[in-house]
């Protein structure tokens, strides 16, 4: 259409415009404005993945960096999480980007980075091992997506699961890989310590497992009581994120005459429909379908057979909506930034 337009302009000069008959200027402008609304599209395409979708509200609210954020407004309506294309999550991925073109993005602002935690243990029969790396990795590219300005560190897939010898907990099944509760704190500090090195100003740890919530909050306060003194640095464990898959998404859940029994706590109905909603190929379906309920024998709480796509969707988009709101309310208390320091740990 645009080079239509300028073989049209070379031909026609300037002098010779006023002559074009009624038909003519209509038909000239009516090209005009679809070329200019294709490129108006093409900015929009290009703008979502660089920049937040809407401001972030106002907060007047204290709060202390390092704990679950405090009271924020609701998060407007979000589009659906499948409207994201490859490009755009491996846009926001650090693994996916040079060192180069990682640097020029913190130079133009992208300076928030999401340490997902997930862990590698047994979810029954019906579930892969692997199941809380990829929800993690997944739903931490779709609220970096939404903040904008943020990039996404690897999954950290090595986390506390229990006593090794002799097994307790996950480590009774197969698959399960267990760390001391020190090491974990050690190398969540030393990755966030990393990322400050290379300019990030804002760390966020999210995990997706219940059981070492306590560990991402302890890590934050130590980097914030280290950092003390480099006011534009800060490290946050955002508990909200784990909160809403057992909090809200459970109340909706149960509002749609589901159980609590059904529910479950470990590889039930909500744990697999999150599952199914993000990658159906970790979710032994067929055999589930075929095979009796499982039970804590099998490593399950709760019953998994009614999990479904859909149920597991609107699970994904409460912990998106609830992550991000929290995030935009902590993030806008501390604009403007301080300065970037040029102090390092």
């Amino acid at each position: 259409m645009k080079q239509r337009l300028n073989q049209q302009a070379r031909h026609v000069p300037n002098s010779c415009l006023p002559a074009l008959n009624g038909r003519q200027a209509k038909a000239l402008c009516r090209r005009t404005l679809q070329l200019a609304a294709g490129l108006s599209l093409a900015f929009a395409a290009m703008t979502a993945q660089g920049a937040p979708t809407d401001a972030r509200p106002q907060n007047p609210a204290g709060n202390t960096a390092g704990n679950s954020m405090m009271a924020a407004s609701p998060t407007p309506p979000a589009p659906a999480l499948s409207s994201a294309t490859p490009a755009m999550l491996a846009s926001v991925t650090l693994e996916q980007l040079s060192s180069s073109e990682l640097r020029e993005r913190i130079a133009a602002g992208s300076t928030t980075i999401i340490v997902p935690v997930g862990g590698t243990e047994q979810s029954g029969p019906y579930l892969a091992l692997g199941k809380h790396n990829v929800r993690a990795l997944y739903l931490a590219q779709h609220i970096a997506l939404r903040l904008g300005h943020t990039i996404v560190a690897p999954v950290v897939a090595y986390v506390p699961e229990g006593e090794i010898k002799p097994p307790a907990g996950h480590m009774r099944f197969s698959g399960t890989i267990s760390i001391p509760e020190a090491t974990f704190e050690s190398l969540l500090e030393a990755t966030a310590r990393s990322l400050r090195q290379h300019g990030f100003r804002d760390v966020i740890f999210i995990g997706d497992h219940g059981g070492y919530q306590k560990n991402l909050s302890k890590v934050a306060q130590k980097l914030n009581q280290s950092w003390a003194t480099d006011t534009g640095c800060r490290a946050y464990a955002l508990l909200d994120y784990y909160q809403a898959a057992q909090s809200t998404y459970v109340a909706e859940l149960k509002s749609r005459g589901y159980s609590e029994a059904e529910i479950g706590t470990h590889a039930g109905l909500a744990d697999t429909a999150l599952t199914l909603a993000v990658d159906k190929s970790l979710v032994r379906s067929d055999a589930m379908a075929r095979q009796p309920k499982p039970g804590p024998a099998d490593g399950v709480q709760g019953d998994p057979r009614r999990a479904s796509v859909e149920l597991g969707q609107l699970g994904l988009q409460r912990i998106v909506d609830s992550s991000v709101t929290r995030l935009r309310n902590y993030l806008n208390e501390r604009e403007p930034r301080a300065s970037t320091s040029s102090h390092r740990n």
